[in-house]
């Protein structure tokens, strides 16, 4: 934006005719537009946000810098609910044979037993944090693969990344790892201690559909219950409707009455199962209080592969019915460049994009924005996703005025704000992961 780089060298600045999302302000000032947009003028001071007015009516004519936005949309910064820090730009030597979740798994395996050691997953880490950070996001969390040796490997290098990251991005882990491991008490006391060992306060797994799932659930909750733990789940990431472990999750929350916050995500064979089980599901998942993420990119990529066929299905779940029923609904990153998602760049106006096709987010699309910000804020415990008097003045400015606007173009020419000041950010190269084994293309 002209001038802008110049005007926020000042203190005190204000930005004019701005277009937020009527759910991403605490208190609306002004006027809201047909889209769902409230039309306001916004003071920066001394990095902080001193006043939201409606727009025309607050800062004309005021001693200190203005700068006109003409309707643009102004956002908080993102917050991105579920990645995979460690496993993220591993393409190039670990690409997917077929795009299968088969697939995948096998790759994944055969390169973290090859080549994870500490300084590969730290590189890797550290770029996907640059890249997100770019793009204009202040939290993540990430699931950390936690099986075996590897365990004390990848926690130590996250704890570093948190502490080097700390007041840029706010970086959570959570151990993830097959639910049938919950029955291996050397496995459950080696996750104990390293998640005590990093003060992560988060347990997870994959849940599949073994056939002592319940007790197995019971060992991480009663495990989560003492340590004062939040659990977040992979669940139910296939095509087969007899996959019903979210439903089981949720009871279970409701039998030990978890006082703790539980993230679940995927969550596909939901939108394969028939209305009745599904209503039943969403309800118990809304009286358990869980919050659902779904991954629009990586789900559309893996699931319903059929070799040389097309695909039928969009492989997410039923998330507007969840959302309507209550539950706190989001939609995150998930894999980077890895053999469960070949693309992605930890870029969440990417995921609103797709997000808005793949899970029809639109008509109207104001009411899924606190998907990319308040709800995802609300399940990981943060203060964060809405603009509101007296926080930081850390907010992305587009050029664009209208969600069609917002959603046509990847807005690579945003403006990234952190108290204030304009980011001065540029995303990684590629070739500086090429000093790592095989990731030279």
């Amino acid at each position: 934006m002209n001038g802008f780089y110049s005007l926020a060298r000042a203190s005190r600045y204000a930005l004019l005719h701005a277009r937020i999302p009527r759910s991403l302000l605490a208190i609306a000032p002004g006027p809201i537009d047909r889209e769902g947009f409230a039309l306001v003028d916004v003071l920066i001071d001394a990095g902080r946000i001193g006043a939201i007015a409606s727009a025309g009516a607050g800062f004309v004519g005021a001693e200190f810098p203005t700068l006109a936005l003409g309707g643009a949309i102004v956002l908080p910064l993102f917050v991105d609910a579920h990645t995979h820090l460690d496993k993220g730009h591993i393409w190039p030597r670990a690409a997917n044979p077929d795009g299968t979740f088969g697939g995948a798994l096998e790759t994944v395996l055969a390169d973290r037993s090859a080549h994870w050691s500490a300084g590969d997953v730290a590189a890797r880490m550290e770029f996907g944090l640059r890249c997100a950070y770019a793009h204009g996001t202040r939290a993540i969390r990430t699931h950390i693969d936690s099986i075996g040796p590897q365990i004390a490997i990848s926690w130590p290098v996250f704890a570093e990344a948190r502490e080097r990251w700390r007041g840029r991005i706010d970086l959570q882990g959570s151990p993830l790892f097959l639910i049938e491991h919950a029955f291996d008490e050397a496995h459950m006391h080696a996750i104990e201690a390293m998640v005590d060992a990093h003060g992560s306060r988060l347990l997870g797994a994959v849940t599949i559909m073994i056939p002592r799932l319940r007790e197995a659930l019971d060992i991480l909750f009663r495990l989560a219950a003492r340590k004062g733990f939040d659990l977040d789940f992979h669940v139910d990431e296939t095509a087969d409707p007899a996959a019903i472990s979210l439903g089981v999750i949720a009871q279970a929350a409701l039998d030990h009455r978890f006082a703790g916050r539980i993230l679940v995500g995927h969550c596909c064979s939901l939108s394969r199962q028939d209305e009745e089980h599904v209503k039943r599901t969403i309800d118990l998942v809304a009286r358990a209080g869980l919050s659902v993420v779904s991954l629009p990119m990586c789900n559309l990529y893996l699931q319903d592969r059929r070799g040389a066929g097309t695909p039928r299905w969009r492989g997410v779940t039923a998330l507007h019915e969840l959302k309507a029923a209550g539950v706190n609904a989001m939609i995150a990153s998930d894999n980077t460049r890895d053999p469960f998602y070949a693309y992605g760049d930890l870029d969440m106006m990417e995921v609103w994009r797709e997000g808005a096709r793949i899970l029809h987010l639109d008509h109207p699309a104001e009411p899924w924005a606190p998907a990319l910000f308040t709800a995802p804020a609300r399940a990981l415990g943060l203060d964060a996703g809405a603009l509101e008097v007296g926080k930081p003045a850390d907010m992305i400015l587009t050029r664009a005025r209208s969600f069609t606007e917002l959603f046509a173009r990847p807005q690579s020419d945003r403006t990234v704000l952190r108290a204030g000041a304009p980011l001065n950010a540029a995303l990684p190269d590629y070739a500086g992961l090429d000093r790592l084994e095989g990731l030279r293309p």
